[in-house]
């Protein structure tokens, strides 16, 4: 019976590792179509968005056209002396306008419906990216799951293996002594006729011990490391600005030697814990809790293992998903012993099992940095998007009774802003984040609102006008004064990122822009900024409040000239501006960020002290 278990046992093992090996080699090609799919995306977006900015900068001449034709016939027909007497109507100049008018109707009519049809392809293909990605992760997961479910066979069949020992071991005691005897003569004879003899009773009870010890070894490893993920799962705090978990985490790891095993099953369950824990992605304090953890421990482990040679047996290294960066995790800065106070650190040579999981920790570092990063942009997303002076302020504008009021109405607007950037930073420095990845954080979420404000000039008119100038204006001081009060340790080059709208807005406030040469503005006022980016700004304004003159026409034609000369380039035509959503950070940034490297007053899990198993803690 139990060689049948263990047939069957063999043979389950055997099976899931040709559906490991399946899910492997699918999960790789699916990568694989993933990159190529995000390159065609990227080129085919590229392509789509030159095609629209093309069609968008089309339907505006035709639109300038249409409204200089019809000054030009209004300005014909009041110059035109009125003779009641003879009345003559030209009716075929009223025909080829009106079939002019219908063909340039028509032509903006199937303009929309081409922009309609790219917003769609673009959407689709968003929709198609975010699948393969799903899938991708999920394949992930289940490969894990299945590596843990075949330990825990192979654990289950080396337990049966050493059971069905220990009973032929009571069933060989069980027999009467004599044929125990005659049996043993019989060896004993067979052993001298060979020509050496073999002690048969001493050797399978030191086996039996040995199993026996290893199996409750096993046990006791399982129990330990159940208790510390029950324990490290829940919210630990902070222990002198130090993350609690990261540090027993990495003191349990370190003590059971896990990062120089050939296999283990310890780094897996750590990292589904984590992957549970960061299900609840809408709470940025969570997020920032779990952020701060994992830096941490991705701090002390890369300071701890250096990898040795490759060996044959050695499984490799993914190459599509954790792949880029591999080459970084095997460099080593040095082989000797490294010392902080309070805790001792030498370095361990790493197995493939804990360079798999500093590679699995920092994706989640990166995948965790992004999720708070887009919660921000999504808490500004409503104050950005379409920005724009509130009415009551620009008819107040022109009293000056009303000054007052259009200036508070302002003021509130962007206090919303401040406010989501101090409620962030705030979840930030409470949860102990390292400050490069809070600058980097804000740097690119100040990106972001310069592309907002900066695009909203360019496609909406009612945008671009001197009233809503002065109010992005009055925003942008408040931002320039929270970047002051944070200082640089948090609000790093966030500033800078916040040029082009600050260029913008410097052209829309200036008086008398007719009298301004094209020289002034692109050496002095805009130097920033495209060819085709002032043109657009500089047609699109108009004074809402005094109705004064936008450039000179001298400006505009030279700015044609120029967009002319550039028509061929097709960089030249992009003339919007596209939000950086990529990792701007590498996992040697972090650890140069940790200046702090004083341990000796971090207090491990309090939970876990009165466990006699990890009194190893204390020490």
């Amino acid at each position: 019976m139990v060689a049948k278990e263990t047939g069957a046992l063999q043979a389950a093992k055997t099976k899931l590792e040709n559906q490991v090996e399946e899910l492997t080699w699918r999960l790789q090609l699916e990568k694989r179509m993933r990159v190529d799919i995000e390159e065609a995306k990227t080129r085919e977006n590229v392509k789509l968005q030159s095609h629209l900015q093309e069609m968008q900068l089309q339907f505006e001449e035709i639109k300038e056209l249409l409204i200089k034709e019809r000054e030009a016939a209004k300005l014909a027909v009041e110059q035109t002396p009125v003779i009641q007497e003879v009345p003559v109507i030209d009716h075929e100049m009223i025909n080829n306008l009106g079939m002019e008018n219908e063909k340039l109707k028509a032509l903006v009519n199937s303009l929309e419906k081409k922009i309609d049809e790219t917003e769609k392809k673009y959407e689709e293909t968003s929709k198609l990216s975010e699948e393969r990605l799903k899938q991708a992760l999920e394949a992930e997961s289940k490969i894990i799951q299945l590596k843990a479910a075949m330990q825990r066979l192979e654990e289950k069949l080396s337990d049966i293996e050493t059971g069905d020992q220990i009973l032929r071991h009571q069933a060989l005691m069980n027999l009467p002594s004599r044929k125990m005897s005659e049996h043993l003569d019989i060896k004993t004879n067979q052993h001298v006729e060979n020509g050496y003899r073999e002690p048969q009773s001493a050797t399978p009870a030191k086996k039996i011990v040995t199993e026996s010890l290893r199996r409750s070894q096993i046990e006791r490893q399982h129990e330990n490391v159940d208790a510390l993920i029950k324990c490290v799962s829940q919210d630990l705090g902070f222990s002198h600005g130090k993350p609690i978990a990261a540090f027993t985490i990495y003191k349990c790891l370190l003590h059971w030697k896990c990062f120089e095993a050939e296999r283990t099953s310890v780094f897996d369950r750590l990292i589904q814990m984590i992957g549970s824990a960061i299900e609840n992605q809408d709470s940025n304090e969570h997020m920032a809790y779990w952020l701060s953890n994992i830096s941490m421990l991705l701090f002390l482990l890369q300071r701890t293992l250096k990898s040795t040679d490759a060996t044959p047996g050695k499984p490799p290294a993914p190459t599509s998903f954790f792949g880029r960066m591999t080459q970084g995790f095997r460099s080593s800065p040095s082989s000797v012993s490294l010392s902080f106070r309070g805790l001792e650190v030498h370095q361990v040579e790493a197995k493939y099992p804990a360079l798999l999981f500093k590679q699995q920790l920092t994706a989640y570092v990166e995948k965790i940095y992004g999720i708070v990063r887009d919660n921000l942009k999504k808490d500004l997303s409503p104050f950005v998007s379409c920005i724009q002076a509130p009415k009551s302020s620009r008819a107040n504008v022109l009293r000056s009774s009303g000054q007052s009021f259009g200036k508070s109405s302002t003021t509130n607007h962007w206090k919303s802003i401040v406010e989501s950037l101090n409620g962030l930073l705030n979840i930030l420095k409470e949860n102990c984040v390292p400050a490069i990845l809070c600058q980097k954080m804000f740097t690119q979420t100040f990106s972001y609102i310069n592309v907002q404000l900066f695009n909203s000039f360019l496609l909406r008119r009612e945008c671009c006008t001197f009233n809503n100038g002065e109010h992005v204006k009055a925003g942008l001081a408040e931002l320039e004064l929270w970047c002051g009060q944070v200082k640089e340790e948090y609000a790093g080059s966030s500033w800078d990122e916040l040029k082009h709208v600050r260029q913008a807005v410097g052209f829309l406030v200036i008086h008398q822009k007719s009298r301004i040469s094209y020289d002034d503005i692109t050496n002095d006022l805009c130097p920033i900024l495209s060819v085709q980016q002032l043109y657009r700004i500089c047609t699109f304004y108009w004074d809402d409040n005094y109705n004064t003159p936008s450039v000179s026409p001298e400006v505009i034609s030279s700015m044609k000239v120029l967009m002319a000369e550039d028509s061929n380039d097709a960089d030249s035509n992009s003339f919007l501006l596209d939000d950086n959503s990529s990792i701007p950070f590498s996992v040697d940034d972090i650890i140069l960020s940790v200046e702090e490297k004083d341990f000796s007053y971090v207090k491990p899990a309090a939970e876990l002290l009165g466990n006699p198993a990890f009194q190893f803690l204390q020490e």
